[in-house]
């Protein structure tokens, strides 16, 4: 039998650190060339807020001839956010979407009631050396939203309010925060934001969100003066004001929102309704996707219940 993971919205933990009710250590996937950090979905805490996946991709150095091949595959009733901080990736997708996605913009994917989609090293990229980090999310999708039609948006990396504050350059992904509105646009409240910070820089995280968590990029990062190992997901406790501060350059992605309810898991499919997990699945099976114009390949769905694929 399939396994179909069932998504809590919400759990509460007994306190680890102060201002922290759990802190994850991803889990480390090698990727052939690359490495990747899934610290999301994890066991007993597989959402913050609306974020239900949550990847580190790298940092990492492709040699030459060795890109990034991630062949078209289906997502349904989510929405994907693609942010990079080194290198740059191909999409294409069944909407006839052709985009280069470079660091520090913002590449939001509405899967809505079905959407295909590949994503690859560029040529230029792919015949020399490259670079390759940063951070892709699954957001789920409120439930009245969730087949609504899929669409595309690419956000330059202008576009977003940037500011610095106390030797720290925040920029806001989505959401928002700090009086700054992101022109990203999204179904729920949403925290998305990017924290560069210099030596002795800090701030603080903003309270109004019921569920709040920071990703220790880098090292020499703490959460109210308490040290972050780097790679962490340090979940917060809420309605608690929070700062982050760096004894050295480092920086953190700090993530949060509502929370949407129960959501079910199965391969590269959620959703709010089992039966359409079930029904994305015979729909990829026999081919009733929408297909990726100029692709010719494709990833076939599993035979049992497998991890979702990475990009």
């Amino acid at each position: 039998m399939d396994l179909l993971i069932m998504i809590p919205a919400s759990t509460n933990y007994p306190p680890l650190l102060m201002a922290i009710l759990q802190l994850i250590e991803p889990e480390v996937k090698d990727l052939g060339g690359f490495v990747a950090r899934r610290s999301l979905p994890y066991p007993h805490r597989q959402m913050v807020g609306p974020f239900i996946f949550f990847d580190h991709l790298g940092p990492s150095v492709l040699p030459p001839n060795k890109g990034i091949d991630v062949r078209p595959h289906p997502h349904i009733n989510i929405a994907t956010l693609t942010y990079l901080f080194d290198g740059s990736i191909m999409h294409r997708d069944s909407l006839g979407i052709v985009q280069e996605i470079q660091p520090g913009a913002v590449n939001w994917m509405t899967a809505g009631k079905g959407i295909v989609h590949s994503e690859r090293s560029p040529d230029f990229d792919r015949h020399n050396e490259a670079n390759i980090h940063g951070i892709q999310t699954w957001i789920a999708l409120p439930v009245e939203y969730e087949e609504t039609e899929p669409w595309f948006t690419h956000y330059p990396d202008e576009n977003l309010p940037t500011w610095d504050e106390n030797n720290v350059t925040i920029k806001l992904i989505a959401g928002e925060a700090h009086g700054y509105t992101s022109p990203v646009k999204v179904f729920s409240p949403i925290l998305y934001l990017d924290g560069l910070l210099s030596a002795n820089g800090h701030f603080t995280i903003p309270t109004g969100y019921s569920e709040r968590a920071v990703y220790s990029v880098t090292e020499g990062l703490s959460i109210n003066d308490q040290p972050l190992e780097p790679y962490r997901l340090a979940i917060l406790e809420s309605g608690h004001e929070v700062k982050v501060s760096a004894t050295d350059t480092a920086r953190c992605i700090v993530i949060g929102g509502e929370p949407l309810g129960t959501r079910y898991k199965w391969w590269n499919f959620v959703s709010s309704r089992p039966e359409r997990i079930e029904k994305a699945k015979a729909d990829w099976r026999d081919c009733r996707f929408a297909t990726v114009p100029d692709e010719t390949e494709l990833i076939p769905l599993p035979e049992v219940a497998t991890e979702a694929n990475p990009l």
